[in-house]
């Protein structure tokens, strides 16, 4: 499977500076591997802040947590190359 058959989503919250960190961190990923990624605020769904509000910035792969306050980049690389 290539990275762009995967979808990652990052959970984030305004004024979170590890988001920041976790977002220059998937910019460079998304350049070296062609995966798309979107940003999703935790605090505009209650839900989402209910569930991830205290681990933000938290990476979704394909729906499912692969981590949470640092993006795991070698992980991260490997999982999208499968």
């Amino acid at each position: 499977m290539a990275a762009t058959d995967h979808t990652v989503t990052l959970l984030t919250r305004v004024g979170c500076h590890l988001c920041d960190d976790a977002k220059d961190v998937l910019v460079r990923i998304a350049s070296e591997t062609g995966v798309g990624w979107d940003e999703v605020d935790v605090d505009a769904d209650p839900e989402l802040a209910y569930e991830y509000g205290d681990r933000v910035p938290v990476v979704l792969l394909d729906g499912k947590e692969h981590g949470f306050w640092r993006v795991e980049e070698a992980r991260l690389l490997r999982d999208l190359a499968r």
